[in-house]
């Protein structure tokens, strides 16, 4: 199937690696100019240059820190100077740190909101003008499975994720008269960098080996496996489709069909 977005401009952030850079790779995949970045520059070139031989796609790599307005700004008029007005955004950002009520300091709230809910808004705001005046945009918001259904040990993603879910349902009604869609992909295990930091906090807590908890992981999803972080980029390389125009304000679950509710 053709995506009909050949040549459109994509920004993914903290992309270098993980959820970020399987959805980098879909969207070059699919003919898109994409730019991505990661707070270590170096490695944010080396991503796109592995990328772009493997693509074929022009793509750039930038170093800029998600939770610093001011390089958010700064990595969005880059992108338009080297690339065009971005067409599809794919906002992600590196998790705040594990945690519990009783071991989170108090100081840790605000760093969690302007690491994964601002910076979101940040680059949102960045990107709708140019949207709207063309008339199309895609905007796709990495979430968690957490905004349906808490995790224990993620006090500070539970909170800051689900104000961000919050917002995303209230602009898509604005912006759906522009012909801009918002939509969130909400993962749930994927074998990445961020499982391995929360299988090790796990396992100091519950005296346990870090393979132990990643199997443990596996055994309780309905797939017996861990999600693949380019499936997980398939799925957002559909919603930046021309054939997703009809679906916005969206929380999609990714997630091997780990999430048990109804809703």
């Amino acid at each position: 199937m053709d995506f009909g977005i050949h040549g459109k401009v994509a920004l993914v952030t903290a992309s270098s690696r993980g959820l970020g850079r399987g959805c980098a790779e879909q969207l070059a995949a699919e003919g898109c100019r994409v730019a991505i970045c990661s707070r270590d520059g170096a490695a944010a070139t080396l991503a796109a240059e592995e990328i772009s031989n493997k693509t074929g796609a022009d793509v750039l790599g930038m170093a800029a820190d998600m939770s610093k307005a001011e390089e958010i700004s700064r990595l969005i008029e880059d992108v338009r100077e080297s690339l065009g007005e971005t067409e599809i955004l794919v906002t992600n950002a590196g998790g705040p740190p594990p945690g519990t009520y009783a071991s989170t300091a108090i100081e840790e709230y605000e760093k969690a909101l302007n690491l994964t809910l601002m910076s979101a808004v940040h680059l949102i705001r960045g990107v709708t003008p140019a949207m709207k005046s063309n008339g199309w945009g895609r905007i796709i918001a990495i979430t968690s499975i957490s905004v349906k259904q808490p995790i224990g040990t993620l006090l500070l993603s539970n909170m800051a994720r689900a104000g961000l879910t919050g917002f995303l349902k209230t602009i898509a009604s604005e912006l759906a008269p522009d012909g801009i869609t918002v939509n969130a992909l909400l993962p749930g295990t994927h074998k990445t960098s961020r499982i391995d930091q929360l299988a090790k906090f796990r396992a100091d807590q519950e005296k346990k080996s870090s393979e132990a908890i990643i199997q443990e992981m596996m055994s309780a999803n309905p797939s017996n496996t861990i999600g693949d972080p380019f499936d997980f980029g398939a799925a957002a390389a559909f919603l930046a489709s021309v054939q997703a125009r009809y679906i916005t304000g969206q929380n999609i679950l990714v997630d091997g069909g780990n999430y048990r509710g109804l809703l």
